[in-house]
């Protein structure tokens, strides 16, 4: 019987859904972070449960041929490329498994053709969004904790540690979004400490700087530097925007978000801009689209055309064709093909995508784009009048959150027998939930199209596509 605190020696044999990598031992499934399937390990148990148990690397006894060196220097620290060390072929072969697995062991769905994975040319410096937090606590190596350093620092600039608030990941760079990302990261965090700009504490609810948010249009050059902050100091930010253009005079727009609320998100109550319009530009296809501070915009956007031509293709769209687009966000999709089809009527819950889907139909000149503001399951079940002259829809394009659709509109969905529909997924298991929810109601699934926007994570995404056969 294996306990907590044993030595194990075990060979990984794959990855799981979450990313853990996969090793058995006497029957029993071991979930190791940080393995490479191929690697011999020496394990300790963690922790065990009726079905498996979670252990931690204590030696690497023979490397897997396919594990390689990390490029970035705070690899095993920083949660956020989990995968560097292993090579991308291994992974792009392991997200194609997830897929699989998923719709074979969460949807019972099995034979269904899953297509080769569309990777990426680069998987470095790819995506056009990155996130960095300010602190007074900066997260500690092993060595540091074990010497009793004080963690607490004038200001920390780079990451959250893994489940952790309050302890923040220096980064020097990051090699997900660019060069001029890193150089506005080093910049702004010089700047900070030299002008004494305190971080905010979310314990003491105190202090300034909360976020550093830098967009990019990858197509464009275009670059937003989005500084959130907890209380509006117009002065001292006309005086770090001035800086900052003598520094990097490309950046296009600087933006101030300020939250003055606890919870801690790069969203403010309220934003002032400083320089520029608030906006940048960036092309999917020949469409071109105006992103602002807090709008949502597909993080990889060399891929995000791939995936769009991907479900334009398997919607099988006709001129003549009425297509609904959900959880259509700013319109991405719907705009795409919007010269393939007679009209496209996107639905969104969040009025301020709407808002921007609407501005960038307008930029585009797509007249038959239509976009509405509600809930997708009441409006098909309750508040329907939008439906009268536009139903039925010959072709369905379903793009949901993490979360998936909520089983209602599903039902409804199925209730409606659209002949085609394409699903749009960013999470293999909501995915074959989803469409084992959609079987009885008379759909096929056709193949399913993995496409790899976000490199060195466990993260795929994927484009099913359905077809109503009874």
């Amino acid at each position: 019987m294996v306990q907590r605190g044993d030595l194990l020696d075990v060979l990984v044999e794959t990855t799981g859904l979450e990313g853990k990598s996969i090793a058995r031992y006497e029957g029993m499934v071991f979930f190791v972070e940080g393995a490479v399937p191929g690697d011999r390990l020496k394990v300790q148990v963690l922790r065990t449960k009726k079905k498996h148990a979670e252990a931690k690397i204590v030696e690497i006894l023979a490397p897997s041929s396919r594990r390689t060196v990390p490029k970035c220097s705070h690899f095993g620290v920083c949660g956020g490329c989990s995968w560097q060390h292993a090579e991308y072929s291994l992974q792009c072969e392991q997200k194609e498994n997830h897929v699989r697995e998923a719709l074979e062991h969460i949807g019972g769905i099995h034979g269904v053709p899953i297509l080769p994975i569309l990777t990426v040319e680069n998987p470095f410096f790819y995506r056009n969004k990155l996130e960095f937090s300010f602190g007074d606590k900066r997260w500690l190596t092993y060595e540091e904790a074990e010497r009793g350093v004080d963690a607490t620092v004038p200001l920390a600039l780079g990451f959250h540690a893994p489940q952790r608030y309050d302890k923040i990941i220096s980064i020097d760079q990051c090699h997900l979004q660019s060069e001029v990302s890193n150089r506005i990261l080093s910049f702004i965090r010089a700047y900070a400490l030299a002008n004494n700009l305190p971080p905010y504490s979310l314990d003491a609810e105190t202090g300034y700087l909360r976020n550093l948010v830098v967009r990019e249009g990858k197509n464009t050059g275009d670059s937003m530097v989005n500084i959130v902050t907890f209380d509006d100091r117009p002065d001292v930010m006309r005086n770090l925007t001035a800086a900052l253009l003598a520094e990097i005079p490309d950046t296009t727009t600087v933006i101030n978000n300020v939250n003055t609320r606890k919870s801690n998100i790069a969203v403010g109550d309220f934003e002032k801009i400083y320089h520029g319009d608030g906006t940048i530009r960036d092309m999917i296809g020949n469409r071109t689209f105006h992103i602002s501070a807090n709008s949502f915009f597909q993080t990889n956007t060399r891929q995000a055309e791939r995936l769009y031509q991907v479900t334009k293709e398997f919607a099988a769209i006709t001129p003549d064709d009425l297509v609904y687009d959900l959880y259509c966000g700013t319109g991405t999709i719907s705009i795409f093909i919007a010269d393939s089809v007679r009209k496209v009527i996107g639905i969104d819950i969040v009025e301020s995508s709407i808002a921007n889907a609407k501005a960038n139909a307008a930029l585009n000149n797509c007249l038959n784009c239509e976009f509405i503001a509600g809930d997708l399951k009441d409006l098909l079940t309750k508040d329907r009048g939008w439906m009268n002259s536009n139903y039925p829809p010959d072709a369905l394009i379903i793009d949901p959150p993490r979360s998936g659709m909520h089983p209602k509109a599903i039902e409804e969905l199925g209730r409606m027998k659209i002949a085609r529909i394409v699903y749009v997924s960013c999470n293999p298991a909501t995915l074959a939930r989803d469409a084992k929810m959609l079987l009885p109601f008379g759909y096929q699934i056709e193949k399913v199209q993995p496409v790899d926007m976000f490199p060195h994570t466990n993260h795929v995404e994927s484009v099913a596509q359905l077809r109503l056969i009874s």
